[in-house]
């Protein structure tokens, strides 16, 4: 009997315990973040018993201990080709297009992640994943020499790649296979303390920007960092000084919220850490290198392209008006200014679900398992109201350019926010990647269709007509 295939998902859990463990052992304050999200998110479960329900139905009750995302920054195109084989072996798929040129930053980025929600539930892992937009590096001489250097490395093991072929040939990994292939990817990943310029070459590469030195003088894109999610961020923020831990002036995203949206991120800025850089003469210079941090994550609702809309209003007015300078000056102000705009968010899940600002898995109630058939004819709206059938928000799975310009500015030293036009080049992404990105708002439209249509199949019902904004 020929021995079976792991499942994707299965695999990808392997490996991002297996990348939790060796970032842990790199960066022992990742360790240090871990136990104060698990005691925040026990603290919170147990002084809200609507959010543990909540949790529950929605099955993220099982998913929030092992969940992370990480970040990575790719050189070529051939590598954002191969890195999209690899995670596929885990199904992990890209998903949206964000250009972080708004951050003053010369990449442009994917999400790989699991897209349906059996994936989702099982291990939601996601690796924010960048490509050096070398056509940004305005010095020709310094670009033509950042392409031979990158030209020149080869980020996967020979071993990974065949792997990575026989699992596209035979449709799947077999045990042994599944485990080294793990073993091989990881080494993708690892962090090395030696680069493959000189110093003279980083410090060309590092005044053109800093990114572009990390980027480019390294044999492999080491993770840069891993998010775990925890409920309240605002009680994280306050707690990483009494854990020796220095987070940024002000967390990135909406503000504190009843019914919390999209995606909040905080972190503390780059370690700096001891380099060897690679001289003609065969000996090593010894230097420094910042790249590697820490970031903690709240998630909350997935919003419709209406929400989102009015989200990135909001977000912008509030920008606008107060900028936080790089020592946190005007950080107060700054979250006085964005709860002050974000008071005409609706805060109320009945109130998002009704204006369909915000998208929702529906699933039925016993009430409503127990109507023998008189739902026949209702509406959406009435089936609520009767209580045959209830609705609980999608979690946002994907990210936030603005949030994620804040990041990365607070890891190039500064808090400062600012506008910047974008120059995107999408087309040029997907032909690099080779395959197009999958859109956000359509794989949760898809998800809450998917679940309305089990929710009314059990019921034996089809509503007369839908809420108007949520179909």
């Amino acid at each position: 009997m020929a021995a079976r295939f792991v499942p994707p998902d299965d695999i990808r859990t392997m490996f991002s315990r297996a990348m939790s463990e060796m970032y842990r052992a790199e960066v022992p304050q990742y360790g240090t973040l871990l136990g104060l999200v698990a005691e925040t998110n026990a603290e919170r479960l147990q002084s809200d018993p609507d959010l543990r329900v909540s949790l529950a139905q929605s099955g993220d009750a099982q998913r929030l201990g092992i969940e992370r995302h990480g970040a990575i920054r790719l050189g070529t195109a051939r590598e954002l080709f191969d890195i999209r084989r690899v995670f596929a072996v885990m199904a992990m798929h890209p998903v949206g297009y964000y250009d972080l040129s708004v951050a003053g930053v010369p990449v442009h980025s994917t999400a790989f992640r699991p897209i349906d929600d059996e994936a989702l539930r099982h291990n939601p892992f996601r690796v924010f994943t960048s490509l050096l937009r070398l056509d940004l590096i305005d010095d020709p001489a310094l670009r033509a020499e950042a392409e031979g250097i990158l030209a020149a490395r080869r980020i996967f093991t020979p071993r990974a790649l065949e792997l990575v072929a026989l699992c596209e040939v035979e449709n799947g990994l077999r045990a042994e296979e599944a485990a080294e292939f793990v073993r091989e990817i990881l080494e993708t990943f690892r962090w090395h303390s030696e680069a493959t310029v000189s110093l003279a070459t980083y410090q060309k590469l590092h005044r053109a920007h800093r990114l572009i030195a990390d980027v480019v003088s390294f044999r492999g894109p080491h993770i840069n960092h891993l998010t775990p999610r925890t409920l309240d961020i605002d009680a994280v923020q306050a707690a990483m000084p009494v854990h020796g831990i220095a987070p940024k002036a002000v967390i990135e995203g909406p503000p504190r919220r009843q019914c919390p949206i999209l995606l909040r991120q905080t972190s503390f800025k780059a370690l700096q850490e001891s380099i060897v850089f690679t001289e003609g003469d065969g000996e090593g210079a010894a230097g420094t290198h910042t790249a590697r941090f820490g970031e903690i994550e709240q998630r909350g609702a997935a919003l419709t392209p209406e929400g989102r809309g009015l989200y990135d209003d909001l977000l912008a007015s509030a920008r606008r008006d107060v900028q936080v300078a790089a020592d946190g000056v005007n950080a107060v102000d700054y979250a006085a200014a964005l709860s002050a705009r974000f008071a005409s968010f609706p805060d109320d899940w009945t109130q998002l679900h009704a204006r369909g600002l915000a998208y929702f898995r529906y699933s039925t109630t016993e009430g409503g398992i127990a109507s023998n058939g008189n739902a026949a004819g209702l509406t959406v709206d009435q089936l609520i109201e009767r209580g045959f059938l209830r609705f609980d928000p999608i979690v946002y799975e994907d990210f936030l350019p603005v949030s994620a310009a804040g990041i990365f500015q607070s890891n190039l030293g500064t808090d400062e926010q600012k506008d910047y036009a974008e120059r995107l080049n999408r087309a040029a992404f997907e032909a690099a990647l080779g395959a197009a990105v999958h859109g956000e708002f359509e794989l949760y439209a898809h998800a809450q269709r998917a679940s309305l249509d089990r929710a009314l199949s059990q019921l034996g019902s089809r509503p007369l007509r839908a809420t108007a904004g949520r179909e």
